[in-house]
């Protein structure tokens, strides 16, 4: 396995592009298995549960042809044609399903067009319990029946029908599976208490211009007018996947740290308010356009206490890369992660770089700065709390070398590459 070895103390100036978002261009791809045409996409990521969401496609029976993949790494993303109507299977491949969570947005789909799904519990990042009881009460309310066995769940429907349903908390992935399980269901459906995160309306757009009927996605109540088993939907026009908002906030703090001056272009400020009104408050510099973003390295950074919230509050994958420019700003922060169990285990190892850390309980703790941070060896937990060591050992002092960048490669685009092109040392080596 490579890993990165990162020389700190850089001071990075120039431009970066963002790429196609992770989380658009999942359930994209999983959306396609309710077309009955070709479907074609642009800005598609060239990140690792993109390839792991193409190989489950492609071992159901799709078919996917990729138009042009990008080399010199100067434009992210890449062409991508999917053609669904060879999909005869309804169960997911379990190694792969095993290894990323958003495989299980595919059941929505696959009920949608077969009337049952199964697939083994969904793996990735190990980020606390992550129960898939939600799902198996949304689809039951839509009349999918649901058992468990030799480890694989199985959903079955011999008819989907329109239901009012409400989310008991607000889930991203759950709104996005109902979503594309009530595009085929009989009468509407109505999604109350939904997610309002960007990529739910961008992924209504796409299926509304097909033929779906959905109105109220990215605010709490989404209401869909089913096609039923035998509505169509044909894609006309290529889907281009919308910015990386994840990608955007995380560059911008490292801006905030270590650039002179950095220009983040092709991006959605729009959908990063909360995390943009954090770094003002820290006393950095930041300037946004209608798709871009000025950040600067703050002379000096004030504490500021951050409570993760469902969009449009601050994003829980944001949470761990701003908790490094917490380590740098003068006085006490406080980090409330509400979203997730055992996300804050990522601050033991920035505590052995020298952060003050100070944990209050699994969802609490404090940080206390400046402390300057010194390179040592880590390995990536999940795919933010990687990227967080990459900030991380960008701004400490001496060598770090980061292990397990599989995790980060799930989610971010040749990030070694965008990096080293603003001047920073980093390198991918053979472990």
């Amino acid at each position: 396995m490579p890993k990165f070895v990162i020389q700190g103390g850089k001071t990075l100036k120039g431009k970066i592009t963002v790429s196609g978002a992770k989380n658009h261009a999942l359930k994209l791809l999983a959306a396609s298995i309710l077309f009955d045409s070709p479907v074609a996409f642009e800005n598609i990521p060239e990140i690792e549960d993109v390839f792991r969401m193409s190989e489950l496609l492609e071992k159901m029976g799709a078919k996917i042809n990729v138009r042009h993949s990008v080399s010199n790494r100067e434009t992210s993303g890449h062409a991508l044609i999917v053609d669904p109507r060879g999909i005869k299977k309804s169960e997911l491949d379990r190694e792969i399903t095993k290894r990323f969570r958003a495989s299980i947005v595919a059941i929505g789909p696959l009920l949608g067009r077969f009337g049952k799904a199964a697939l083994a519990h969904p793996g990735g990042c190990v980020i606390g319990e992550r129960p898939i009881d939600i799902f198996i009460e949304g689809l039951a309310a839509l009349g999918a029946a649901f058992k468990e066995k030799d480890e694989t769940y199985f959903f079955e429907a011999k008819k989907l029908a329109g239901a009012d349903f409400t989310f008991r908390v607000p889930s991203v992935t759950a709104t996005e599976t109902l979503m594309l399980a009530a595009v085929k269901a009989d009468g509407k459906t109505i999604l109350r208490n939904a997610a309002m995160e960007p990529e739910i309306p961008a992924l209504a757009d796409f299926l509304n211009r097909a033929g779906a009927s959905i109105h109220g996605a990215g605010t709490a109540t989404i209401e869909i007018d089913g096609l039923g088993p035998d509505g169509k939907l044909i894609a006309t026009n290529a889907e281009r996947v919308i910015p990386d908002r994840i990608e955007a906030g995380s560059l911008a703090i490292l801006g905030a740290l270590t650039a002179s001056d950095l220009t983040i272009e092709k991006c959605a400020p729009e959908h990063l308010g909360s995390l943009l009104e954090h770094l003002k408050a820290a006393g950095v510099f930041v300037k946004a356009g209608p798709d871009w973003m000025r950040i600067k390295r703050a002379k000096k950074i004030g504490a500021v206490n951050v409570k993760t919230r469902e969009y449009p509050g601050f994003p829980t994958d944001l949470q761990a890369p701003f908790c490094i420019l917490l380590t740098q700003a003068e006085g006490r922060s406080e980090i409330f992660e509400t979203i997730f169990d055992n996300r804050l285990e990522y601050l033991k190892d920035i505590a052995r770089m020298g952060a003050d850390v100070t944990f209050c309980d699994p969802h609490r703790a404090i940080i206390a700065g400046p402390t300057p941070l010194r390179g040592r060896v880590m390995e990536s937990p999940d795919l933010r709390a990687g990227l967080a060591f990459v900030i991380a050992a960008l701004v400490a002092e001496g060598e770090s070398e980061i292990h397990n960048v599989y995790q980060i490669d799930r989610g971010y685009e040749n990030v070694e590459d965008k990096l080293a092109r603003l001047g920073a040392s980093i390198r991918r080596v053979s472990a």
